[in-house]
């Protein structure tokens, strides 16, 4: 417990909003922070403010910014229907180094899975999803997780150096993610580069790119009834992460990203695929990366992750 609690520093007590009105009670006012109250939770938020490889894709910086930018939106929520006990560990302690912060959120969230707490971790640059899924593989087993990586990217780049761009690459072959296990959801063709669509196709990856999410009624249909065929026999035993870079929502309804696009999910949308995670028994990890303060606009994408972070804890089964 007290290793946690070093690699961590304690969220600003100033982002917990009340009205002080027992009538119209607030997140800010429910949500644990204290150490005492981590045992007794059921859903842990930690951030790690970083956008180092952001820059090291080329990307805008700003996304360090985004956890506590985050936290002042959701904090304002009502607990309406929220019926799980919520804890804030704070931030990830940000290393001299990308892989030195990433070495330590891995024994972070190795932590918390182990301690058998559903997780949301809030970005930073989409870098963050490497070491989060390498925590559900080494806690649960590489054959025990599927991975649903929603993004306008494909985010498997060949680099020098890890980056925003890298993180399925390096879970894919470094033997942490088995390809089979893996989708690719909400990309869109003219981002990716046809050399890194070829290799996740020739692995096996599962692919539903914007135009096949949207050729159905409902967003997260595609998808559902993807992982429906595929692992009916498994579903009780199969771990699930979700990975929401933020880039994948239009820039119409999520100004403040990384790279943002005229076309992408819609905000609905968005909170749809957000209810399908919260719906599946095994989700232990919920992901919102590459939120950029910077480039935000009267806060809404801010807001718009901090309502997805409402509705995944009112879902949550």
């Amino acid at each position: 417990m007290s290793e946690l609690f070093d690699r961590t520093t304690r969220p600003n007590e100033d982002l917990f909003f009340s009205r002080n009105d027992k009538n119209d009670p607030r997140l800010g006012e429910i949500a644990g922070r204290d150490e005492a109250g981590y045992d007794s939770a059921d859903i842990v938020i930690v951030g790690c403010p970083q956008d180092e490889g952001v820059r090291r894709n080329s990307g805008r910086e700003g996304a360090a910014l985004a956890p506590n930018a985050i936290r002042e939106q959701f904090y304002k929520l009502t607990p309406f229907n929220i019926r799980k006990r919520l804890f804030d560990l704070g931030d990830v302690r940000i290393g001299s180094s990308l892989e030195e912060t990433h070495d330590n959120q891995l024994e972070i969230v190795k932590k918390v899975l182990s301690d058998g707490k559903r997780l949301i971790v809030l970005g930073g640059g989409n870098d963050i999803s490497y070491p989060d899924g390498r925590a559900v593989a080494e806690v649960f087993g590489p054959e025990s997780w599927i991975a649903i990586n929603i993004d306008s990217h494909l985010d498997v780049r060949i680099a020098e150096q890890r980056n925003s761009g890298t993180p399925y690459r390096q879970l894919l072959e470094e033997k942490f993610l088995r390809p089979a296990y893996f989708y690719e959801v909400g990309y869109q063709t003219h981002f990716c580069s046809p050399v890194y669509y070829e290799y996740i196709r020739s692995l096996g990856v599962n692919r539903i790119s914007l135009e096949l999410l949207r050729s159905r009624a409902e967003a997260d249909m595609e998808l559902k009834e993807s992982i429906k065929q595929k692992f009916t026999s498994q579903s009780s035993s199969l771990n699930t992460f979700f990975g929401f870079d933020m880039d994948a929502v239009r820039s119409a309804d999520a100004p403040g990203t990384s790279a943002p696009s005229p076309l992408g999910l819609r905000a609905g949308e968005f909170i749809q695929l957000v209810k399908y995670a919260a719906s599946l028994a095994n989700t232990r990890i919920i992901e919102f990366s590459e939120v950029n303060p910077k480039y935000d606009a009267d806060n809404r994408t801010t807001k718009l992750v901090a309502i997805g972070m409402h509705r995944f804890c009112t879902g949550v089964s």
